[in-house]
């Protein structure tokens, strides 16, 4: 969900900069089935527009509606949606709709939170009680500081608490610069994850080649620097050449990425990871268990987009630590309950 507040912020950055009041919409709690789960956000303002959403769509309209009166009074509320009723779905929903005016201090200390790739926290307060409309609110919790989304947030103390963990936007890295890797970035890009993509340091290719990449590395595998490198990182190698590919996994056997995807048949990984071992006979098992190939799920690819497809899939289901199976042989929900962690009203400072 990071990148969908990072797009918020940075709507809402351009509204205030045009004077446009804005209001936040966030599912905080569930109960049955939901298209998505609590902790999404919808970013309304006041001249109609919007950024992300709460369901698949079909909700958007009533919070909007909804919303008007909070623009009015300037007074978050809860506000619900049954599905039952409206859908067929079995999901009642409850959204706070709250004002969000935050300043150019906070907008600047999450943008630097982003870049360096370091969590935070946003602590939402809220009632299921219909038309009490106390003790609403948000506030983002960073290491040292806190900052309200608005003016309102005081816990009378019978709100309930939903607290969520954003953690870093997660970053797919693809080492490579060939047709395949740029379709693997533009559907990445499109999957809401952030693409860097490391080219040998002779190479012509430019930022262009890879619709969706934010940023383009000129470096041989010797050379190989890529900061942060974290549990929020995947990493392709897809040079489409078995000695490049070989030094590039060298140079990244002291990194931490949640997931490492090699290109080709499995002779070819047995082939390489041999190879690898050969020269570096202590490397750790973690690292080891990292790498998979050939990357992506068996879905019968065979064009580069589908085939980037099965890579992306595979990731989704190794990061959400999920067996991939069709939805229709699952039993239980297809999302796993959430546990909402409590927090300490005190340390609350506005």
């Amino acid at each position: 969900m990071t990148h969908e507040f990072k797009e918020i912020i940075e709507a809402y950055h351009v509204a205030k900069q045009q004077g446009i009041p804005a209001v936040m919409a966030t599912v905080v709690d569930v109960e049955g089935s939901s298209y998505r789960r609590p902790g999404v956000g919808m970013l309304l303002l006041q001249n109609g527009q919007t950024r992300g959403a709460v369901s698949g769509g079909c909700v958007e309209k009533e919070v909007f509606r909804q919303s008007i009166s909070v623009f009015k009074t300037g007074k978050p509320k809860i506000m619900t949606y049954d599905g039952k009723y409206r859908l067929g779905c079995e999901g009642l929903l409850y959204i706070l709709i709250e004002p969000f005016s935050i300043n150019t201090t906070t907008i600047n200390t999450i943008d630097t939170y982003l870049k360096k790739r370091k969590p935070f926290e946003i602590i939402s307060f809220y009632n299921k009680i219909e038309n009490h409309n106390e003790g609403l609110g948000s506030y983002i919790k960073f290491d040292k500081e806190t900052f309200t989304f608005s003016k309102n947030v005081l816990s009378d103390g019978q709100s309930k608490q939903f607290q969520r963990e954003l953690l870093p936007c997660f970053r797919l890295i693809i080492i490579g610069e060939e047709h395949d890797a740029s379709k693997l970035s533009e559907l990445a890009n499109a999957t809401g994850w952030q693409v860097e993509v490391v080219c040998s340091s002779k190479s012509n290719k430019q930022i262009d080649d890879f619709r969706g990449a934010e940023n383009i590395i000129y470096q041989a595998p010797e050379e190989l620097h890529v900061e942060n490198i974290d549990d929020q990182t995947a990493i392709i190698l897809m040079t489409h050449n078995f000695a490049k590919d070989l030094l590039y996994l060298q140079a990244l056997k002291d990194t931490s990425p949640t997931y490492i995807g090699l290109l080709g048949p499995a002779r070819r990984r047995e082939k390489l990871l041999s190879a690898f071992i050969e020269y570096f006979p202590d490397v750790q098992d973690d690292f080891l268990d990292k790498i998979h190939g050939p990357a992506g799920l068996n879905l019968g690819a065979e064009t580069p987009q589908e085939i980037a497809i099965s890579i992306i899939a595979e990731i989704l289901s190794v990061i959400r630590n999920q067996d991939p199976i069709s939805l229709s042989n699952k039993k239980g929900a297809i999302h796993d309950d959430r546990i909402n962690k409590g927090i300490n009203i005190d340390a609350l400072n506005t």
